[in-house]
């Protein structure tokens, strides 16, 4: 199956092998990492092109998932499978409610402060999960007012003041100085 990489998000990433019977372990990036149970059928890029990989069984495992792959019933055969990332079209992500975002969503967004003028700050680049709430990584692009990188706190009520998904952009209150 051929497909544009925005049509897909990574769920997870397959780490090591799990026993002799071709399971593996999973690392999944799901909240929370139950959710990841729900799949049946990910995928994954060997060069431009997106390849079904249907789950036959998952379960937790500690403090992660195994799974088998259909088809795939030895321990040599799993070994291939090892730093694959698996996918699932974006398509299939719940609906959120308004003012809802997945991180996918986020990460390439330009960030404008909105103090005494409508300042480019920069580009997310990824999103990080502190405990108290997550924080946008914000690295410097093509016409921000500078090379520094931020961390600014995703807040919606208190730093965030709007997200643009059409045009790109989220506008925050955040010190272009700090």
């Amino acid at each position: 199956m051929t497909a544009s990489p925005e049509q897909y998000v990574v769920v997870a990433k397959i780490t090591t092998v799990y026993g002799v019977k071709g399971w593996v372990k999973v690392h999944s990036f799901t909240d929370p990492l139950e959710n990841f149970l729900d799949f049946d059928r990910c995928f994954y890029k060997r060069g431009e092109c997106w390849l079904a990989l249907d789950i036959e069984q998952s379960r937790r495992h500690g403090k992660g998932i195994v799974l088998a792959i259909d088809g795939v019933d030895d321990r040599d055969k799993a070994q291939a499978y090892c730093g694959i990332e698996l996918a699932i079209p974006s398509a299939d992500l719940p609906t959120l409610e308004s003012g809802e975002f997945y991180w996918h969503q986020l990460i390439g967004l330009k960030v404008f402060s909105k103090r005494d003028e409508l300042l480019l700050l920069g580009e997310v680049s990824d999103m990080l999960e502190t405990g108290a709430n997550d924080v946008m990584i914000v690295k410097p692009c093509h016409g921000s007012i500078d090379d520094q990188q931020r961390l600014v706190p995703y807040l919606p009520e208190q730093f965030i003041e709007q997200i643009d998904l059409n045009a790109g952009e989220i506008i925050v209150d955040w010190d272009p100085d700090f």
